[in-house]
């Protein structure tokens, strides 16, 4: 993966733009029942009081173990999975209790593109017919216009207009997420929420598909939101991060200060794992201990303490709040 990406300048410029997303106190609890009547035991807390903003033409890096609550997070933004709390703004509306009829017209806005570029499209339709769906359900241009403006993604994504009228199985997993990417973009929506985009490819055509969604930013000044586990396709792509751990955020800042600076013990961890090319470079490992706890039954206090490295008494004890501990420098982290 090459090491360019948005510079600063192009970084400061994304901070001072207005949100296009707002996301405040976003909670998703999913309840837990047993027993003959399915009576509610418990909860599981997949997302629990997440806030963050992405500008226009920014990306916001999502990153975290499998499991922290990153999915969840894209999927509730999206009104895919209905919030349990907080607030979502899309371009300064409320959209977080908007029925499905008013909602509709916000959707269009806001597009996603999956994780497996094989499931997410339909093997029982033509590659054109999968991208043109958008503009049909929401009743926008004639069956021609249609046809045109699929063939006009297609060269935008990549692929030629020859292969509309293919099937998905046709294609290769680079090529079917073109067409993910294709599908995504048929609305001309202000963001686009990436779940894990390029995990399922190979490294080489990885590259290939993160350069194609910065390209398109660059002329469509569109706003990602990027989830990955992947912290190098996330350095490359984004322009600020904010690292995730058992549904809430412990660090929230730009991409720059995170690689150079981070300052909760988990950021560091994660850094630490990433593999180095050069066998004669010895880094500190930072292993951490133990696994993550259940979302079921998440500890008190910091949800890190029972592996963290520096855990004190308070940390047993008492929530975190996520502070702004230097300017655009967010940690939820009491030794900070």
């Amino acid at each position: 993966m090459p090491d360019s990406g948005p510079d600063n300048l192009s970084d400061s410029l994304h901070a001072a733009a207005p949100p296009v997303l707002e996301v405040q106190g976003l909670s998703k609890h999913f309840p837990v029942r047993k027993g003959l009547l399915r009576r509610t035991v418990g909860h599981v807390y997949a997302v629990d009081d997440v806030s963050f903003s992405i500008g226009t033409g920014e990306t916001l890096g999502l990153v975290g173990e499998s499991g922290c609550g990153k999915t969840t997070v894209g999927r509730t933004i999206m009104r895919l999975i209905e919030p349990t709390a907080g607030a979502i703004r899309l371009d300064g509306h409320d959209v977080t209790s908007l029925g499905k009829v008013e909602m509709r017209p916000f959707r269009r806005q806001m597009q996603i593109i999956f994780q497996d570029p094989f499931s997410s499209l339909n093997p029982r339709k033509r590659a054109g017919d999968i991208v043109g769906e958008p503009l049909q359900v929401h009743g926008l241009l004639t069956r021609a216009e249609r046809r045109e403006r699929v063939a006009d993604l297609f060269e935008r994504v990549g692929l030629r207009r020859a292969q509309m009228d293919n099937f998905p199985h046709q294609f290769s997993g680079g090529q079917r997420q073109r067409i993910g990417v294709a599908r995504a973009l048929a609305l001309n929506p202000k963001l686009i929420i990436g779940d894990e985009p390029v995990s399922a490819l190979d490294v080489s055509i990885q590259a290939q598909v993160i350069n194609l969604l910065m390209d398109l930013q660059r002329e469509l000044k569109l706003s990602y939101l990027f989830i990955s586990h992947n912290l190098a396709v996330v350095e490359h792509i984004s322009h600020r991060i904010a690292v995730m751990y058992l549904g809430r955020i412990v660090e929230y800042t730009d991409k720059v200060t995170l690689f150079t600076r981070p300052l909760h013990p988990y950021t560091e961890a994660l850094l630490a794992a990433v593999p180095v090319p050069d066998p004669k470079i010895k880094r500190d490992k930072r292993v951490v201990q133990g696994d993550v706890p259940s979302p079921l039954k998440p500890p008190p206090g910091c949800r890190f303490h029972t592996r963290c490295r520096y855990v004190v008494a308070r940390c047993k004890e008492e929530v975190p709040a996520l502070r702004e501990v230097e300017p655009g420098h967010h940690v939820a982290c009491h030794l900070r």
